[in-house]
């Protein structure tokens, strides 16, 4: 199929997702839809921090929803507003090994191939089965999504499971995007748990007070529940960007850290990993509309 009908279809599902965005201090949604070379699209949406500098931008959001979903077999982006410098740049980097042609519109980009499969449903990013039965077979879980990873600079793959109330279950894994101009340009990487986070903002999934639903009276079982593996490092615990996103989004959570190599599984909560987290609430205050 031509690159008109499924660019205009692509764009119509970028500008539809834009409300989820999380935008609490610029108030500007933005959003990408990917298409993959089956039909399937992936949604991404901005999801911002009170650390302005740890927004995550639409484009990468989805990009490591599909990476984590086990697909990198990206042909288009279509975005909600024009297409930005952020975006041109990390595409042209050729992010999945793909050529794309910078030039398809003001709001898309298509692969040079010329054409472009019709549009399908969207990926489901969702691993299968029942919730983990114990925190044991939740890091189990995160350490077999840590071979997914995109990771060519660090050669440091990890993997999490976000497991929601009422049995969704979320993977994240680290990806960094093939950098052929600067393989050490790593602003442009997104580790694990923010890639999880991000997912699930992506698909809807973020509460109605912005943050991921828990139940704060129930048992861990009932709350949502991040389950990490750093394989390569029987100590690994979040970075400092994601234990501030995790402070935002999953405050009232559970985290299991993989201890495989050390014993059972260690328990912590966002709060305990970064104590005094800033929220930004008088930035929200100020926050110009968009």
């Amino acid at each position: 199929m031509s690159l008109a009908a499924p660019l205009a279809a692509l764009r119509t599902e970028a500008r539809a997702i834009d409300e989820r965005a999380h935008v609490p201090f610029s108030g500007r949604q933005a959003a990408a839809a990917l298409l993959l070379s089956d039909g399937a699209w992936v949604p991404g949406v901005r999801v911002e921090s009170a650390a302005f500098s740890l927004t995550i931008p639409p484009a990468l959001n989805a990009f490591s929803t599909a990476i984590a979903a086990g697909r990198s077999d990206v042909v288009a982006l279509a975005m909600s507003r024009p297409v930005g410098p952020i975006e041109r740049a990390f595409w042209e980097s050729g992010p999945s090994a793909v050529s794309l042609d910078a030039a398809a519109t003001a709001d898309a980009l298509a692969a040079r191939e010329g054409s472009l499969p019709s549009l399908e449903a969207p990926l489901d990013p969702l691993l299968p089965g029942p919730p983990p039965a114990s925190p044991g077979e939740g890091v189990t879980r995160a350490r077999s999504v840590a071979q997914r990873a995109l990771v060519p600079a660090s050669c440091f793959p990890v993997g999490c499971v976000l497991a929601l109330p009422g049995g969704a279950l979320v993977p994240g894994v680290n990806v960094e995007p093939l950098l052929t101009n600067d393989p050490t340009d790593w602003t442009r990487v997104l580790c694990a748990e923010r890639g999880a986070l991000g997912t699930a903002c992506s698909y809807g999934l973020l509460g109605t007070e912005g943050v991921l639903p828990t139940n704060a009276t129930a048992d861990a079982g009932d709350a949502s529940t991040l389950y990490l593996s750093c394989p390569d490092d029987p100590e690994g615990s979040p970075c400092g960007a994601c234990r501030q996103l995790l402070a935002e989004l999953l405050p009232d959570g559970v985290l299991w850290m993989d201890r495989t190599a050390l014993g059972t599984p260690e328990r912590t909560s966002p709060s305990a990993l970064l104590p005094g987290s800033f929220q930004g609430a008088a930035l929200s205050r100020n926050a110009p509309s968009g």
